[in-house]
């Protein structure tokens, strides 16, 4: 099966949840499981004050020095359902109770309390995040444009922008005519400063839906009239995962590679080398 980390906008769809369900109130902590009990009953009962991400972190605050840290990887996931609370099923490492709602997480990379300076230290670590207030393009473009990187590896390097995986890694290249292999110092100026506000909305629309949608409303199926995609991630892309298939705007075969241990994917037609 073809799992992939989800993506920034995912994080902070459930921080949003999270902080609108839990947050102002004490939260009963707890790990059916085992493995995160420690650590869940310095917090239990505690009031959570907000629920943020970073990228492709997740950041439970319950005050000075204790942050509950969720980092979903590969297999991580939460469940959730209004009270009351039903039997853990499988391995439930975290279990979040609330007056009126309940939350199960399973199979994370990392569930971990920290101190605050444990996690300054980790979002040090982090680029700037598009879907957050304080994130310093500049910065993410000081990191591309002296790298002799391709500019799809370099945006997929967390330390460089942080949230952008597989998907809107390709898709923001695919809608800027940017091949994949372009090192991060020729990209020209005035595209990246198309690209960052691109990629903003296209996550914002991510956290609004749920899903990652890329496609422009022109080449929509209901405007094509095309059949709509088929796959299990949901949302309508140009390139991702849809190799050997025609580009949906000049029906080249779209191709697709390793790049960095990823599998990538690009018109040849539309983004040119």
């Amino acid at each position: 099966m073809n799992f992939r980390v989800p993506e920034g906008h995912t994080l902070h769809r459930l921080a949003g949840l999270h902080h609108r369900w839990y947050a102002g109130s004490p939260v009963r902590v707890s790990s059916p499981q085992g493995r995160f009990a420690a650590d869940a009953s310095v917090v239990d009962g505690a009031v959570l004050e907000s629920a943020e991400a970073h990228g492709k972190h997740l950041f439970h605050v319950y005050g000075p020095d204790r942050v509950v840290h969720v980092h979903l990887g590969l297999y991580g996931t939460f469940t959730d359902g209004d009270t009351p609370v039903a039997e853990p099923v499988g391995q439930v490492r975290m279990r979040l109770v609330g007056a009126d709602r309940w939350t199960d997480l399973r199979g994370p990379t990392r569930c971990e309390l920290l101190t605050d300076g444990q996690v300054d230290a980790l979002r040090a670590r982090l680029g700037p995040d598009p879907l957050r207030a304080d994130a310093d393009q500049e910065r993410v473009w000081a990191r591309i444009s002296r790298s002799r990187a391709p500019v799809a590896v370099l945006l997929m390097d967390q330390s460089v922008v942080a949230g952008v995986g597989n998907v809107y890694r390709a898709e923001l290249l695919f809608r800027h005519g940017v091949h994949p292999s372009v090192a991060g110092r020729d990209l020209d100026r005035s595209t990246w400063d198309a690209m960052w506000p691109d990629l903003v909305a296209l996550m914002r629309l991510g956290v609004h839906r749920g899903r990652i949608d890329t496609v422009r409303d022109e080449h929509l199926p209901e405007a094509t009239g095309r059949a709509p995609r088929q796959d299990r991630h949901g949302g309508e892309v140009y390139v991702y995962r849809r190799a050997g298939m025609p580009c949906l705007i000049c029906g080249t075969p779209v191709l697709t590679e390793v790049l960095a241990a990823r599998n990538n994917h690009w018109c040849p037609t539309c983004q040119p080398g």
